[in-house]
């Protein structure tokens, strides 16, 4: 199939897709903005180790699952296992995260666009935007993966050719000293109080386990020729993904260790004026010669489109094969399907450019992103996967808790107060602020909550506890193999009750049929 490139993906192709696929604008970019800001630092930058660990989790575990019944999408053992109206619930939360990601994405983008071309933040992401939706509407998984390499082989170079200028500029002084020491602001390296250990394990668990339920990633894995090339993609992805953090953090610790005053951007700094999230570009642009920082500024650009067209990519592929043709036109057509996927392209890289206005900060419209994919979609892929016991009751269940618990929590990059509030929850500047590890809470009640209401909800049906005429259940259960199970083992109980009684009725005709020849014998021996 086209969504996975026929499975002949080469591990060279592979594993600068799937490299290039986590090493986006956002990954840049965010990872440099955490290291420059004070209330920050290298300590708090967890998202290349969170990937790398991530990749490896994935190669491990749930590839094999995954290729060895021939899957497309990360939905499709969702929909197998619990039936098509819940598979559809379950498409919500990786469909918003492909779009809040599509979003951070276009909101670096737009901040590059804006530092190289010295236009409005908006005009840059319409810009960016429109270039990026059109670039991905006119390839496929193929021409995304080879401009994948060429995108990967520019950042790479054009991002370590820049760092001896920054380094060396006078402007800055030695980022080993301000590591440690504080000179224009606090040192770069960071801390992690007490207080805020519990959220610091929340993020790191987060990134690890919440990065494996993405299409993104499966369709990557799953278009390898085998499923050892498969593994060996995902784990050395993650190295890649490791070693390509490292521009990045040297760019935020410059900029830590920079007298704005200095250069031609002067004061206040970038920090004062609400511009951290473009830290990276404005290193770039102020601290290296411009014919250099055109190089750099580049890199970025394209780091950002090698992420935008995978998302949109597997936004519109999800939605194409489990939405499109599994549920609304089971009978469509190849070119049908193909033209479902490039309007759903459209519907969402719009919607996408409209929640990039609002993005205050990269990094945090970047771990938005993946917030209920995290909390939703991972224990029920691992359900999915590893606990075939469990049912299209126990999804639901799940699906609810989950998403109760996760909304009432709170939000505070769209202002949304939490009603629960864990212990410790502190108030900080009007905001509050969820100290407790809330997101691996909210995850383990979830997992908890399917396997054991899948379970009640087995034994009820097998004691005929529950009615199996339930407008709603039945409807949930639409296509599910419970429910098919179910009425089989009905079926085949209502056929050994009957093979019984057959069994009892031909004793017994054999009984009357002996006697009647006894009978029969004994009249004939009878004397006149």
């Amino acid at each position: 199939m086209a969504i996975v490139g026929g499975r002949n993906i080469n591990i060279f192709i592979g594993l600068f897709t799937a490299t290039a696929t986590w090493v986006g604008g956002a990954f840049i970019n965010g990872t440099a903005e955490i290291v420059y800001l004070p209330s920050k630092g290298l300590l708090w930058v967890q998202a290349p180790v969170g990937f790398a660990l991530s990749l490896v989790i994935g190669g491990y575990f749930f590839v094999n699952p995954m290729r060895s019944k021939n899957y497309v999408t990360v939905m499709d053992p969702l929909q197998e296992t619990y039936g098509n109206v819940m598979g559809s619930l379950l498409f919500i939360p990786p469909l918003l995260g492909e779009v809040f990601w599509f979003a951070a994405i276009l909101a670096s983008l737009g901040a590059t666009m804006r530092v190289i071309l010295d236009i409005g933040g908006s005009l840059a992401i319409i810009i960016s935007a429109c270039t990026v939706i059109l670039y991905t509407l006119l390839g496929g998984l193929y021409s995304v993966a080879y401009t994948d390499v060429i995108q990967m082989v520019f950042i790479t170079f054009s991002l370590w050719v820049c760092i001896p200028f920054v380094l060396v500029n006078s402007a800055t002084e030695s980022i080993y000293f301000t590591a440690t020491h504080k000179s224009y602001q606090e040192p770069w390296i960071g801390k992690i109080e007490k207080q805020y250990l519990g959220r610091w394990l929340d993020d790191f668990f987060y990134l690890v386990l919440g990065s494996i339920p993405w299409q993104t990633y499966f369709q990557r894995v799953l278009s390898a020729s085998s499923s050892g090339q498969a593994r060996l993609i995902s784990y050395l992805s993650g190295l890649g993904c490791l070693s390509m953090a490292i521009p990045s953090v040297l760019i935020g610790a410059v900029a830590a260790s920079t007298d704005w005053n200095q250069t031609s951007y002067g004061l206040p700094s970038p920090l004062e004026r609400g511009e951290s999230a473009m830290i990276l570009p404005l290193v770039l642009h102020y601290l290296c010669p411009a014919f250099i920082s055109i190089a750099g500024l580049g890199a970025i650009a394209a780091a950002a489109m090698s992420s935008a067209d995978s998302a949109l990519l597997s936004a519109g592929s999800m939605f194409a094969h489990n939405i499109y043709r599994k549920i609304l036109r089971k009978k469509a057509t190849e070119m049908e399907v193909l033209c479902a996927m490039r309007t759903s392209m459209l519907v969402f890289g719009a919607g996408a450019a409209g929640l990039a206005f609002y993005s205050s900060s990269v990094y945090d419209l970047w771990f938005l992103s993946g917030e209920l994919v995290y909390a939703l979609l991972f224990p029920q892929l691992c359900c999915a996967l590893f606990a075939p016991s469990t049912n299209t009751y126990g999804s639901a269940a799940g699906f609810l808790v989950g998403l109760l618990l996760r909304l009432l929590a709170g939000e505070p990059t769209l202002s949304i107060p939490p009603v629960i509030c864990y212990p410790p929850c502190s108030l900080v500047n009007g905001t509050y602020s969820q100290l407790f590890p809330f997101k691996t809470f909210t995850v383990l009640l979830t997992l908890g909550t399917i396997i054991a209401v899948s379970y009640l909800a087995a034994v009820l049906f097998h004691r005929n506890l529950l009615p199996h005429s339930q407008s709603a259940a039945t409807w949930l259960r639409r296509g599910h193999p419970l429910s098919s199970d179910l009425a089989g083992q009905k079926q085949m109980s209502k056929m050994k009750e009957q093979s019984s009684i057959t069994g009892q009725e031909s004793h017994h005709l054999q009984k009357l049929k002996v006697s009647e020849r006894f009978f029969n014998e004994s009249s004939l021996k009878t004397p006149d």
